[in-house]
């Protein structure tokens, strides 16, 4: 039988990627894990070169839907600055201000995949 601490290194490699404290405030809407179900925002697994409003069965604002967007880390990092600025219409409602909380995040949200 395997013990906990031969098994550390196989968990190692296949948990989720640990959210840093930037994220903390996106948990309020979203999650991002394989096959979970969206909360208030739609799941972010994935979300990094993903086109926008493309999480089956989530009820996106018109405006995201025709925004046309692809999330790449550069439209992450203006959408996370400032929803409304990026998709005026967005029901998204918290903007991150801080560069280097927006850069963890987005690097969060790419590891998760």
């Amino acid at each position: 039988m395997a013990t906990a601490a031969a098994l550390a290194p196989i968990r190692a490699q296949t948990a989720a990627p640990a959210a840093p404290a930037a994220f903390n405030a996106c948990r309020a809407c979203h999650v991002v894990q394989k096959g979970a179900k969206s909360g208030l925002g739609p799941n972010l697994y994935g979300v990094v070169g993903r086109p926008a409003a493309s999480v089956p069965g989530f009820n996106y604002s018109p405006a995201m839907k025709s925004s046309k967007l692809k999330w790449d880390e550069a439209t992450l990092d203006a959408y996370l600055a400032g929803p409304a600025k990026k998709v005026p219409g967005t029901r998204m409602p918290i903007a991150t201000p801080d560069p280097a909380k927006r850069a963890a995040i987005i690097a969060y949200l790419k590891a998760a995949k």
